[in-house]
């Protein structure tokens, strides 16, 4: 029997199924590659451009609103389950974690738990280390086919299918899991734990020294002691900042300079930041990095926004609307992260955004703002839309003004500007006396 033998299990319920624990590799520290370290799923978060990656991603997704929205119309539904989710853990956390799983194995897995009416009520996390999937024929209480294959603390084996397990996978090319980015970049990660590790070594060893005192002079161990004190004494501390050094007895100082094939090692260094940056599709600067990326904060906010589009929504938040919209919402209901807060530029740009598609009739007022979270306004006037020229409501004929009915003013400003100046002028005027006086007024 071979060494992974001793480690396989097999189900109760189909013992010709191998069921080898992939936490078997973890608790070996993981596979060892080319540069000789062993790469882990958690192993490799001992490198800070894969745990800042992680948290990059994980804590983003995790904080955006996801809504349930009714199929046709823009009206929200409150979900209890998407709202609090566990009993223990804040929907923040239960999410953070799925995301996390998901970057470091490839696969979430979170059970549901059902009330007496069949009902999901909770979602439980599994590690992924823990779950094998396989398919099998498909049946009446299995449909699709995927069976989950979860191992217990007590080392028992469970079968369970999608009516009981969330499956959320990242990329694959089985369409069955989810591809480990670990496990897929494993190379490149083990360079840069080996690298961490070669740096300590290297400082830890105490061999980066700033220089050596040189004199023509044997001295014995004494004497140098009392030399090095004396450079020391005197050269140490910021007061002695630019102070010049007087060396007598044939005795000189050599800085030693950091060797070309060091200065390499940390460009090597850098290059595995950047490495880890393309694994994961972070831009460098928020993995703290800048050297190689703008600093300015349109160049920052462009990458954000790219970061978001290119990355974000298609790889982690798009897979997980669609997969809560069809195992945890029922008919009639759609989830939907809303990314209208990572998505804005600044309060200057999106007004003058806003205004264009408000004035070109591509919005209305309600959607501004909803891509501002705010409240609806509701009603026709709230999803009116209006056109150029005088922003008349769309589908009418704005060059063809509508003549107004025969006992209303007319709607323009100089018009009843003229008709007051004319009330006015005959309330002031005295009217002229008639001919003939008051005889005429009785005849």
């Amino acid at each position: 029997m071979s060494l992974f033998g001793l480690f396989e299990r097999r189900s109760v319920e189909n013992p010709a199924v191998p069921l080898t624990s992939a936490s078997l590799t973890s608790l070996l520290g993981g596979s060892a590659g080319v540069a000789g370290v062993p790469v882990s799923e958690t192993g490799s978060l001992h490198m800070p451009a894969v745990w800042r990656s992680v948290s990059v991603i994980a804590n983003v997704a995790a904080a955006l609103p996801l809504h349930t929205y009714a199929a046709g119309s823009r009206d929200r539904t409150s979900v209890a389950l998407l709202e609090d989710p566990h009993p223990e853990l804040t929907r923040f956390e239960l999410w953070r974690l799925v995301y996390v799983h998901r970057l470091l194995w490839g696969n979430a897995y979170l059970q549901k738990v059902r009330n007496g009416g069949g009902q999901v009520v909770q979602l439980w996390p599994i590690r992924p280390d823990r779950v094998k999937v396989d398919r099998e024929p498909p049946s009446a209480d299995n449909p699709g086919g995927k069976v989950f294959w979860i191992q217990d603390d007590s080392g028992v084996r469970q079968r369970r299918t999608s009516r009981e397990i969330l499956h959320l996978p990242a990329l694959g090319y089985d369409g069955v899991t989810g591809c480990s980015p670990i496990r897929a970049a494993a190379e490149g990660i083990g360079l840069g734990l080996a690298a961490e590790k070669a740096a300590a070594r290297l400082y830890g060893s105490g061999n980066m020294i700033s220089g050596v005192l040189q004199t023509e002079q044997r001295l014995n161990k004494d004497q140098a002691d009392q030399l090095k004190a004396s450079w020391k004494a005197k050269l140490s501390g910021h007061q002695a900042a630019h102070d010049i050094a007087v060396l007598d007895s044939g005795a000189s100082f050599q800085p030693v300079t950091m060797p070309y094939r060091d200065s390499q090692f940390l460009e090597s260094r850098q290059f595995q930041v950047v490495e880890v940056a393309r694994m994961f599709g972070v831009p460098l600067f928020l993995l703290m990095e800048t050297q190689k990326s703008t600093s300015w904060g349109t160049g920052l906010e462009q990458q954000a926004q790219g970061f978001v589009t290119w990355d974000l929504a298609p790889t982690w938040l798009t897979p997980t609307e669609q997969r809560v919209t069809k195992e945890l919402l029922t008919d009639g209901q759609y989830a939907k992260y809303q990314l209208g807060g990572l998505l804005r530029g600044d309060s200057a740009a999106r007004a003058t955004f806003y205004r264009a598609m408000r004035d070109t009739g591509a919005f209305s007022a309600d959607d501004i703002r909803d891509l501002e979270d705010l409240t609806p306004i509701g009603g026709p006037e709230g999803g009116m839309h209006l056109q150029p020229l005088y922003m008349a409501p769309l589908g009418t004929d704005p060059s063809t003004p509508t003549a107004p009915a025969a006992d209303s003013a007319p709607d323009d400003r100089a018009a009843r500007a003229a008709q007051h100046l004319a009330a006015a002028h005959r309330l002031l005027t005295p009217e002229p006396p008639q001919e003939g006086g008051d005889d005429a007024r009785q005849e």
